[in-house]
């Protein structure tokens, strides 16, 4: 799933210095709430299953600065 998001965030022209990054760690403390990306600034923590709520989170919250609810982990 990190090699789809990078080269969705590629394609869409959101990477790069100052913009979008990609990285891959541990299991930040959280390994029992499965995958996990997290957005900063914000310091927003999601879950994901699939593709597509990748592109949600992409779609939504890096383009429109909106975050995604129903994969928001508390």
């Amino acid at each position: 799933m990190r090699d789809y998001a990078k080269k969705r965030l590629r394609e869409l022209r959101l990477d790069g210095p100052a913009r979008n990054r990609i990285n891959m760690a541990g299991c930040l403390d959280r390994c029992e709430q499965g995958p996990v990306i997290v957005v900063y600034p914000e310091e927003v923590w999601y879950t994901y299953v699939d593709k597509d709520d990748i592109d949600e989170i992409i779609d939504e919250h890096l383009q429109h600065g909106r975050v995604v609810e129903r994969l928001r982990l508390p």
